[in-house]
């Protein structure tokens, strides 16, 4: 009996041995050479990699070129792009989705119209659907850095201001355009509530070439998805095939009909209209117009064009004093620029977004009134 207790004692392995073993059993041990080669192949991939990436990945700059509507939140493109831009045109048309073209074809744009004025491929679009002034004056800063000393044709859109809630001034969190282009913390914009984490995330990436590039893979080449994701949805396939595809092309397709306003049976709107003198949008427009400045550009400021048709009695009186507030700024500034009559009823998509026929008068005007840029 003696003998058999011994024995399982014997038998039996200290527990914390047995943990330590299964603790370290696939452990992969460094020495301090080889955590300085891992932190050197770490730092040479964070600045190399986008780099070679835009050597492999061709970008074919076509005539009357615009971002891709799929891709509107790949920055790290449109940086791309606007380098190229920079390079290849006389003037950069910055905006929203009214200089991006919403309801016609890139042939139909208001830049591909100014190339037909000029009688050369001068204008480049480099507007971006949904770009309110907030987004647009972090896109600016963090995403366009190589316009500098260029012509710009800037769109200042009132609609932005039509009311509290296109002023980001309501406090109901909202979903609104591009917030990894706003301000993450100040100023305060109570209708964004994303984890401050996520919102560190953002600014590392509005400031790290490597986050943006590897946000530019996902919206490419993964469905808009991280690559663990990917896989999952796509068992069978090989990740490192689907970066072979390349770029789409130029986007030439139209997002809705081009049908008069009248036609869709819109009804006037009665919009309430946020003083400038408190609109987050406005000041924002005001940094664009700083940031641009600091750089050397040499900007002229196009003033909607807004359907003005659209508006009731009250609302049009409201819009005209919103107007004659953003004259006067830009006189005050001495920036040329363009606040054209309305537009025909029937040459209006909607609110702000005229069609072929608007954008072709619509050029004809600016450039008859170019001696900024010109």
């Amino acid at each position: 009996m003696c003998q058999r207790d011994q024995k399982s004692e014997t038998n039996q392995v200290n527990p914390s041995l047995e943990l330590e073993a299964l603790d370290f059993s696939n452990a992969v041990r460094l020495n301090g050479k080889q955590w300085i080669c891992v932190g050197l192949f770490s730092v040479a991939l964070i600045l190399g990699a986008a780099p070679v990436w835009e050597r492999v990945e061709k970008f074919d700059l076509e005539p009357d070129y615009r971002m891709p509507y799929e891709l509107s939140n790949d920055y790290w493109l449109y940086e791309r792009y606007s380098r190229l831009a920079a390079l290849h045109h006389d003037t950069l048309v910055f905006g929203d989705s009214v200089v991006w073209g919403q309801y016609v074809t890139r042939e139909q744009t208001l830049s591909h119209y100014l190339n037909i004025q000029a009688r050369e491929e001068r204008f480049a679009n480099l507007g971006l659907d949904g770009a309110h002034p907030v987004a647009l004056a972090g896109l600016l800063e963090h995403y366009a850095g190589s316009v500098t000393g260029k012509n710009v044709i800037l769109q200042c859109n009132p609609l932005w201001m039509s009311s509290p809630k296109h002023d980001l001034q309501i406090e109901e969190e909202f979903r609104f355009n591009h917030p990894r282009l706003v301000p993450q913390f100040s100023p305060n914009l109570q209708c964004y509530k994303e984890e401050y984490s996520a919102r560190l995330g953002i600014m590392v990436e509005q400031r790290v070439h490597f986050r943006g590039w590897t946000n530019h893979l996902q919206q490419v080449y993964y469905d808009k998805t991280d690559i663990p994701t990917w896989t999952l949805d796509h068992p069978y396939e090989n990740p490192f095939l689907a970066v072979t595809k390349g770029l789409p092309p130029s986007d030439d397709t139209l997002r809705h009909d081009p049908i008069s306003w009248t036609k869709r049976g819109i009804q006037k709107e009665d919009f309430p209209w946020v003083d400038p003198a408190t609109s987050l949008q406005w000041q924002a427009f005001q940094h664009t117009v700083e940031i641009l400045e600091q750089r050397g550009n040499r900007i002229f400021v196009l003033v909607g064009p807004f359907n003005e048709h659209m508006l009731t009695q009250g609302s049009l009186q409201r819009y005209q004093v919103i107007k004659k507030a953003i004259e006067a700024w830009l006189v005050e500034k001495r920036l040329p620029y363009s606040a054209p009559r309305p537009l025909p009823g029937e040459d209006y998509a909607d609110a702000s977004h005229p069609l072929s026929a608007g954008y072709a008068q619509l050029a004809r005007e600016i450039h008859a009134g170019l001696p900024g840029v010109r």
